[in-house]
């Protein structure tokens, strides 16, 4: 073999250990995920897909079984179709404890015809209270669509279909605290909410149309598993491995489409409500 031949296969062989590496995870639901809760509602079907159906008597939830300190998750969801009102799809990472953080999705039902809100949120060490809430551009009960979750030591994007829709910036330099050192793992839950969830509760939940039932599939997590207190990227996740997305932001083109999204279908922002915080808005608002 020769000198170059020899090379490239060298330079293969350390890709193929290096791309053998990185945690990432693209689907048996089975490996992945157990249900937690629901006494069979909840369903995985040839580990390819997953579905979570409600009815009067229960919801039904799961998890993963991993647990993540930073990474890049995409999960594609069908949303609850017809009459949903009352429902909430709720798609989040968690940690555990008094203090957790954690970085949701909620789906909040409606009636047939009135758009779906997509409710999101940021925890950290126990204190939430950052709501944006959006519509979407399209019907999320036709057909599946991608929701991800980026999630590095400087920031949290949220996307949809690979489109940005909201950034939530570290700024611990002005005193926030930001989720970065508890391991959080996937949950999804499908629940009924009809005291809150369509139009602050005036709108109840019609049992004539159970079971409700969200559907997964393509689960892919692009992340740093931590298993007995040790990262899947290094002893520290936020300095050890070479993944693009520990260090990913929003390039020129995302950033016009994240304003295009905030612009045209954001329909609440805590950050702009006046009266919620009349002493002033948080400090990260400044940020934004």
């Amino acid at each position: 073999m020769s000198s170059s031949s020899t090379s490239k296969l060298s330079t293969f062989l350390l890709l193929f250990i290096f791309l053998g590496s990185i945690s990432i995870v693209s689907a048996d639901f089975n490996n992945e995920f157990d249900i937690t809760w629901g006494d069979g509602r909840g369903k995985i079907l040839n580990g390819e897909l997953l579905t979570l159906s409600l009815d009067k008597s229960s919801g039904s939830g799961f998890e993963s079984r991993n647990e993540y300190l930073f990474g890049k998750i995409d999960m594609q969801l069908k949303l609850v179709p017809g009459n949903s009102a009352g429902t909430v799809t709720a798609y989040y990472l968690s940690s555990k404890g008094s203090n957790w953080d954690e970085i949701d999705f909620e789906f909040l039902g409606n009636l047939s015809g009135d758009p779906y809100i997509l409710h999101t949120n940021v925890f950290s060490q126990g204190k939430g209270n950052r709501e944006q809430q959006f519509y979407l551009w399209f019907d999320p009960t036709a057909d599946f669509h991608t929701y991800s979750i980026l999630w590095n030591p400087q920031r949290i994007i949220f996307s949809v279909d690979g489109t940005p829709i909201r950034e939530f910036k570290n700024s611990e330099s002005i005193g926030v605290p930001f989720p970065k050192s508890q391991p959080m793992r996937i949950h999804s839950s499908l629940w009924n909410a009809d005291d809150w969830a369509t139009r602050g509760g005036l709108v109840k939940t019609d049992w004539s149309q159970a079971p409700f039932t969200a559907s997964y599939r393509n689960f892919r997590a692009d992340a740093c598993v931590v298993s007995s207190g040790k990262s899947s990227c290094g002893g520290s996740a936020s300095s050890g491995g070479n993944q693009a997305w520990l260090s990913e932001e929003l390039d020129n083109t995302k950033q016009e489409r994240l304003e295009w999204v905030q612009k045209n279908y954001m329909i609440y922002n805590y950050c702009s409500d006046s009266k919620r915080f009349p002493q002033g808005f948080p400090p990260e608002c400044k940020m934004a």
